[in-house]
């Protein structure tokens, strides 16, 4: 309630004490009449007056006043009093007043403007009040006397960023002081606001606002919410403070105070808040929450949450307290900053539970709630070497919130280099000759990385489980054309890897089935290079034709681009390198060192040995088994209509719809493979038929033909038998579908996802030092996440529609056939213009159950909302019902119920 500005304002109107009559000899101001064209005194952005610069008199104002009256101006010379009648105007600087009319006596030193009634009792023409940018202001009358620095502004109705002052009487005392009393302030815009909190009477001065009764008033209706008397201290800028806690109620925790604590400023960079949440059920969160930033440096924020929650009866097992814990961390870097080096972090770990149990710190976001990960980032990067060299390294984690387990790197490291071009140097001249178009590459990643459950994280062998190891690549290529349409590629790559722990697996014979496999770690040093030799060709061929009695399709375009390549490839899996082993045979002895080996070796079904990498654990596996000599070939398929443009008055004019974008067939062909040396041929593509329509699929086609191989179970005893076993043999036949996926999504009205994705980007770009708080500008992003959660009344309707379809079927039969398909659809309607209820939901065909599925209803009550959200069924049961002022100014103004989803009674 910043009344500083009111007092600005009269100020200003003390300027008026000098005005027109010759008897005042000290006055050095004079009235000016000013033109016409000033009509709108509201926007005063345009108008062009001229000012004539006066010599400082004995009162020392030094600027020309201006007035203007549309009906008539009247001196009354004998009395001292001046009227400017029908929208009289007087400027000053950048102060503005017009009203219906205004007056002033030199005699008794008042000034003093007001509006009139007019044949029907109509009060119009109020003094409306303006100085520079601070906003405009409406008073029903404004009176100030002059000499004895005095003064009322009765019924006033004056914007204060967000919020607005209403009614009431101010008097304006000598020493900048302001006594106010049966004001209201609201952030309701109308004259007669809705609610507001109405002020019996106060005191304001520069630094400080003292009050005395302060009530809630709603619909001019006193309501019993209350305060005997407050102080408002007036800061020029941020301060510390207590934050007044939110009251609520929870169906499971009882009655509740949340986010109240304390905002402390510790630097001009610096700051931190602690807040917390109390239920009376026992329940507790407490928050540290803290921003920084260093302009055209860097800035971020840190956030450390500890849960203490119940949420079953006493005597229950639920009733024990459940401990969680929450970090989240950001920061970036001012790219400006330092030039040549990054650093950024994005941590989100603590508890799988911690959303879950506390309701995402009871705000209740189901995209926190529901998220099934936690990820974390923190990253540094560097160009040195005059840019040849890129090293970036980074510390990540990633938590699986169901399963409860962690995986942690710490760190991975990256090495990039340039491509170079070593035979075509800086001060070569001319066009680059075949040989010069060689290029040879270099990169290094390192990582250290290991994957456990929570619980298992920080016990005594936690380090043990980490898993390292060191990758290094190296491609070279030449490219070339040939024909001048045909363009090669021929590379050579070269892979190694190191590592300081191998495996040595044992298997145990089981007459009952498969042998059971225990793995050895081995330390020590290893080493694992292999290499790829390649080459490739691709094209583009058109194919155009168009028509001329096909109605509106004017035309057909068809572009195929077709990619062939050899690449070769040696067996790594020789014992020559000594990458693999055997599986040998050992006796079923678990006890460390007692199993043996039996001199037998675990085979396929044609009788061969199976092999095992020593390199299967490492982090970047090893080197891949089975000599290569294989072809490779890819079709991908562009197809386009060109029809008449129904929006083209002229006849003449055309637009593409895009019939298949990106229809790719791709396979090889291994030459020196045992069998098996067609690889399944994959295919996928995309349609966009109109902007409402268009779909994505994709899928896989075998062409071996299944057949049952059996399985021979008890080997050499009595209880020999051979189980049905299908699987493909090498040979050939038609391709058969073994996998397809289709996905698409349709909206009814595209409007209305238009103006959701343009909310969201308005959000998005939203910062604090836009106008908002830190605070606001969570709530607002948290808001982005959910597009749901905006709410257009401007938009009647929309349905959307999304489908997906999934078929897996490797063998062909029925026993190895999965099916997957689900409906999703959401909407909003407005069943009134103030009224407007969304829904989300969906179908699962595989589960035969309704998926997810949510109602939400609004309420446009001008100044205020009402909403009620209600999860009807699943693991998100509940329901909560809301109703808060819109205006961000008065963001704590609201009452809550809900009943949350881990109810148990």
């Amino acid at each position: 309630m910043k009344l500083l500005r009111y007092i600005i304002f009269i100020t200003f109107t003390l300027l008026l004490t000098s005005v027109g009559n010759k008897a005042l000899a000290t006055s050095t101001i004079f009235f000016q009449q000013v033109p016409k064209q000033i009509a709108k005194p509201i926007d005063t952005s345009k108008k062009d007056t001229t000012k004539v610069k006066m010599k400082k008199g004995a009162g020392g104002l030094d600027d020309k006043i201006e007035h203007f009256a549309n009906d008539s101006t009247h001196i009354d010379k004998k009395n001292g009093i001046m009227h400017l009648y029908g929208k009289a105007r007087v400027i000053y600087e950048t102060f503005e007043l017009d009203a219906e009319y205004i007056r002033y006596d030199s005699k008794n030193n008042i000034i003093f403007a007001r509006g009139i009634t007019n044949d029907k009792g109509k009060y119009y023409g109020r003094p409306i009040f303006k100085m520079g940018t601070d906003g405009t202001g409406i008073a029903d009358s404004i009176s100030y006397n002059t000499k004895t620095g005095k003064g009322n502004v009765d019924g006033i109705f004056k914007e204060q960023e967000g919020g607005f002052f209403t009614g009431g009487r101010t008097k304006v005392q000598p020493d900048n002081e302001f006594h106010v009393s049966g004001t209201t302030y609201s952030t309701c815009n109308l004259p007669e606001p809705h609610f507001g909190l109405h002020i019996t009477k106060g005191i304001a001065t520069e630094n400080h606002i003292i009050t005395g009764p302060v009530y809630f008033e709603f619909e001019r209706i006193p309501m019993p919410l209350g305060l005997p008397f407050a102080f408002f201290p007036k800061p020029n800028k941020k301060s510390s403070g207590f934050i007044l806690p939110t009251p609520g109620e929870d169906a499971t925790k009882g009655f509740s105070l949340t986010n109240g604590g304390y905002y402390v400023i510790l630097s001009d960079y610096w700051d931190a808040k602690v807040t917390g949440n109390i239920f009376t059920n026992g329940s507790y969160d407490l928050n540290l929450g803290t921003n920084y930033l260093k302009r055209y440096k860097y800035g971020g924020n840190l956030n450390l949450a500890y849960s203490s929650t119940r949420n079953g009866l006493e005597g229950t097992p639920e009733y024990k307290p459940q401990k969680n814990f929450h970090i989240g961390w950001t920061h970036s870097q001012n790219a400006n900053a330092r030039p040549g080096t990054t650093f950024s972090a994005s941590v989100n770990a603590g508890t799988s539970t911690y959303f879950s149990t506390t309701a995402a710190n009871a705000s209740y976001d189901i995209n926190q709630i529901a998220q099934n990960t936690l990820s974390s980032s923190i990253a540094y990067g560097k160009v040195f070497g005059d840019g040849l060299f890129n090293l970036t390294a980074a510390l990540s984690h990633s938590q699986e919130t169901q399963a409860k387990t962690i995986s942690l790197t710490l760190p991975q490291v990256s090495l990039n280099m340039s491509t170079l071009t070593p035979f075509y140097g800086k001060n070569s001249v001319g066009e680059q000759k075949w040989y010069q178009k060689l290029t040879v590459g270099y990169s290094l990643q390192a990582s250290n990385t290991v994957n456990t459950r929570e619980d298992m994280l920080f016990d005594k062998d936690g380090l043990k489980r980490f898993k390292n190891g060191f990758q290094h690549n190296i491609p070279i290529s030449l490219p070339f054309n040939l024909f001048q349409y045909l363009n090669f590629n021929t590379s050579v790559n070269y892979n190694e890897r190191w590592y300081f722990q191998t495996i040595n697996n044992r298997y145990l014979e089981n007459p009952t089935g498969s042998p059971t496999v225990v793995t050895d770690t081995v330390n020590g040093f290893k080493r694992a290079g292999e290499y790829t030799l390649s080459t490739g060709m691709s094209t583009k061929l058109y194919f155009r034709k168009k028509f001329a009695n096909l109605g509106k399709i004017k035309g057909f375009s068809h572009v195929m681009t077709p990619n062939f390549s050899f690449s070769y490839k040696p067996d790594f899996s020789s014992s020559n390198f000594g990458y693999y082993k055997d599986q040998e045979l050992y006796t079923n002895d678990l006890r460390p060192g007692k199993s043996v080996k039996t001199g037998r070796y675990v085979e396929d079904y044609q009788g061969k040995r199976l092999k095992y990498s020593i390199f299967e654990q490492g982090i970047y596996g090893g080197p891949s088994a089975g000599k290569q000599a294989s072809i490779g070939f890819s079709l991908d398929n562009n197809v386009e209509l060109k029809v008449a443009s129904a929006k083209d008055t002229t006849g003449t004019g055309e637009k593409k719809i895009p019939i298949i974008q990106g229809l790719t067939f791709s396979s090889s062909y291994n030459f020196v493979a045992d069998s098996m040396k067609l690889a399944p041929i994959s295919f996928g593509g995309r349609s966009q038929f109109t902007d409402k329509l268009g779909f994505n699929f994709s899928g896989s086609l075998s062409p071996y033909a299944v057949k049952n191989v059996g399985t021979v179970v008890n080997a050499g005893t009595a209880n020999q038998s051979i189980l049905p076993s299908y699987r493909e043999v090498d040979s050939y036949r038609l391709p058969r579908i073994t996998s397809v996926t289709f996905s698409t999504d349709f909206s009814f009205n595209p409007d209305a996802l238009k103006s959701r994705n343009k909310n969201v980007e308005d959000v998005k770009n939203q910062t604090p030092a836009a106008g908002r708080t830190q605070e606001e500008t969570d709530r607002l992003q948290a808001i982005s996440r959910d597009p749901n959660a905006f709410v257009d009344f401007n938009i009647p309707w929309n349905i959307a529609l999304s489908y997906s379809f999934n078929y897996s079927n490797p063998l062909g039969r029925k026993e190895t056939r999965t099916i997957s398909n689900t409906l999703n659809f959401n909407g909003d309607f407005n069943l009134t213009p103030k009224w407007k209820i969304q829904f989300n939901s969906g179908y699962d065909f595989k589960a035969k159950n309704i998926s997810y599925t949510s109602f939400a209803i609004y309420r446009d009550l001008h100044c205020w909302d009402l909403s009620a959200s209600w999860i009807p069924f699943g693991a998100y049961q509940s329901y909560s019902i809301d109703i808060k002022v819109k205006a961000s100014v008065l963001q704590d103004l609201k009452l809550s119920k809900r009943k949350g989803y881990y109810t148990k009674y």
